[in-house]
């Protein structure tokens, strides 16, 4: 097995240049580096990233933990998060908090001892216990998806305006009795969704009506009782908005039981885009979020927090675009045209 005195040998250069091409630690000539790095390819060396770690007490490797990594949303800012680490030569480590706080705690602690750099966490709708442990150990974290206050480097979606895009829409195709299925009570993106549906509705003068907001605690099974509870309403929903992908598939499968058509019975949009929500009869209206972008932001974040640990923390926030598809009640000819105050274009339209 090759060594880095074989490196050194090969490259024609001291072990301590190769130390320092390999761990980052001090400039080195691009001639050198590239000398170093044809060694390392041509002898097949592998460098013992535990000796590494006691040199530099950095492992290069990054803990991820969020939720339901088998939701597409999440798979999709998994894969952002890994190609973002991976071109920056970190590893990865991965854990599902199930959005329980207690887990969440269990599992942080858990990347935490085997030595992570630094976290990114999607948290959970009580994150104080998780708050309060990264404090203490000063722990470097970014969180993602959900927000936690503006003292964290923290990375999302908007929220509140693409909702508030899809109440419009509605309204302007003339329904007036508009539903929204909210996500688990306590999340940030929850709180925000449910403010753009209100702002939505205000904003077009129709009145807020909380028999038409109902629960679907951010899942399929919750969403499709929250459906049925709003279709047994007095007034009933003409239009409902999911605000997740998952209850969106919730949703989908209430309106079958109830023998219910979309859009001819009863609209339907969502927040969240998936790669199967244009298979569907109808297409899918849908709110789509930027999150491979989130998690590379995410990574991005970390790593100049791990540079810089002092500068101000940072909250950023990435611009949705609207996709327009017939679930809403459009016919296919009217997607080609712009729609009502709306910039951009009409079938993948940015949400600012």
């Amino acid at each position: 097995m090759a060594t880095m005195v074989d490196v050194a040998r090969r490259a024609g250069v001291s072990v301590a240049t190769v130390s320092h091409v390999l761990n980052e630690t001090r400039p080195v000539r691009p001639g050198t580096r590239k000398a170093v790095l044809d060694a390392i390819d041509d002898l097949g060396y592998s460098p013992n990233t535990l000796a590494r770690s006691l040199v530099t007490a950095r492992t290069r490797s990054i803990g991820l933990a969020v939720s339901a990594i088998s939701n597409p949303y999440f798979t999709e800012i998994l894969q952002g998060v890994e190609a973002g680490a991976l071109e920056r030569g970190y590893g990865l480590l991965i854990a599902d908090p199930h959005d329980d706080p207690a887990h969440e705690l269990t599992v942080v602690r858990l990347l935490h001892e085997r030595r992570v750099d630094g976290v990114l966490v999607a948290p959970s709708a009580e994150p104080a216990g998780l708050l309060e442990y990264l404090a203490r150990r000063k722990i470097p974290a970014v969180f993602l998806d959900r927000l936690v206050g503006d003292a964290h480097d923290q990375v999302c979606a908007e929220s509140a305006r693409p909702v508030e895009q899809l109440v419009g829409h509605l309204a302007d195709l003339g329904h007036l009795r508009i539903g929204l299925v909210a996500g688990l009570p306590g999340l940030s993106t929850t709180t925000e969704r449910i403010a753009g549906y209100r702002a939505g509705l205000e904003r077009h003068g129709l009145p807020f009506r909380p028999g038409l907001l109902a629960e679907g605690h951010s899942e399929a099974r919750g969403a499709e009782d929250a459906v049925h509870r709003l279709l047994a309403s007095p007034e009933p929903p003409t239009a409902i908005i999911t605000a997740n992908n998952a209850m969106t598939i919730g949703a989908l499968r209430a309106l079958r039981t109830a023998g219910l058509s979309v859009p001819d019975d009863l609209a339907l949009v969502c927040f969240d885009d998936f790669s199967w929500a244009d298979v569907f009869s109808p297409g899918l209206t849908a709110i789509s979020q930027p999150s491979r972008e989130v998690g590379a932001t995410a990574v991005r974040l970390l790593l100049e927090r791990l540079e810089n640990p002092g500068r101000p923390p940072r909250t950023v926030r990435l611009p949705c675009a609207f996709v327009h598809r017939t679930s809403c009640g459009c016919v296919a000819e009217a997607l080609d045209r712009p729609l009502p105050g709306t910039p951009g274009l009409a079938g993948k339209d940015p949400v600012s």
